[in-house]
């Protein structure tokens, strides 16, 4: 696998390579969709990006753990987490990609 990163550079690049707008119209709209996408996850919303997968923050009830260290029991928070859910056609494109 390669060590390559996408950054919000990286798309805003690809915006203004692929629809023409200057650069910083590409940065402008890259960070107002990626905005939105993150207000909806905190308002608790799925986001659903078709043919790519889906995002949607779950709750999590307080447990209690174990330090592997020390064996100690430690109680765990309740807490949200963010979970991404692949679509088929994603998975299935990532999965191609290793037969090259």
């Amino acid at each position: 696998m390669g060590d390559k990163t996408l950054t919000r550079m990286d798309l805003s690049e690809a915006v203004f390579r692929e629809v023409g707008l200057s650069r910083n119209e590409s940065a402008q709209l890259v960070e107002s969709v990626l905005q939105h996408i993150s207000d909806a996850l905190v308002e608790g919303e799925q986001v659903k990006i078709s043919s790519f997968g889906t995002f949607s923050v779950r709750e999590k009830a307080a447990r209690v753990g174990r330090n592997p260290k020390t064996g100690e029991e430690v109680p765990i928070q309740p807490r949200r987490v963010l979970t991404f859910r692949p679509s088929h056609l994603m998975k299935e494109r990532v999965a191609d990609g290793n037969k090259r």
